[in-house]
């Protein structure tokens, strides 16, 4: 008998721990629930707030149908008016922006080439100096592929040599097999 009641003790603490996720300011430690009075709080709170915000949207309702009633006859009367006034000045808005954007991105790039030739190593110098190299490595490549190219149809005085229909495959690119 002494187990069953450990064990139903143990059943009671495990009822206790299931609460959580539930509002368990609602129940005492018996599982029994609160006054009525607070849920009856509860309630009226939520229909205060609720009724208030209920009233803030229908005034806010009324208010722009009472500006819009207002303000149609006036935009309608100035409309020739105000459009190309307001292109005008999105225009000039955006005009100002993009030339202070294109300002901002030329005095960066001076900047980046200011600190680059005086020996600085700006953020991306690594990537330049490397597409450079690269680069300048297919130029002497391309340099002596034409040197020669260049010998090999000249006889060294500019008279040309006939290296065949092999070479001039080659020089072109295509390979022809016989």
């Amino acid at each position: 008998p002494r187990d069953r009641d450990q064990y139903s003790m143990i059943g009671r603490d495990r009822d206790k721990y299931s609460m959580i996720g539930r509002d368990r300011d609602q129940y005492n430690m018996y599982g029994r629930d609160y006054s009525k009075s607070r849920q009856i709080a509860k309630a009226v709170t939520a229909v205060t707030a609720g009724g208030s915000l209920l009233v803030l949207s229908s005034l806010t309702l009324v208010g722009t149908v009472i500006a819009l009633t207002v303000a149609t006859p006036l935009l309608v009367i100035f409309s020739p008016i105000l459009v190309p006034a307001l292109i005008t000045v999105a225009l000039l808005i955006t005009g100002f922006l993009s030339s202070g954007g294109f300002g901002i991105a030329a005095i960066t790039v001076f900047s980046w080439i200011y600190k680059y030739a005086t020996g600085e190593h700006p953020q991306g110098s690594d990537k330049l100096d490397s597409a450079r190299m690269k680069l300048g490595g297919k130029v002497q490549d391309m340099k002596d592929r034409a040197q020669y190219y260049g010998q090999q149809h000249t006889g060294g005085y500019g008279q040309q040599q006939t290296g065949g229909e092999h070479d001039r495959d080659r020089t072109r690119g295509t390979q022809h097999t016989t």
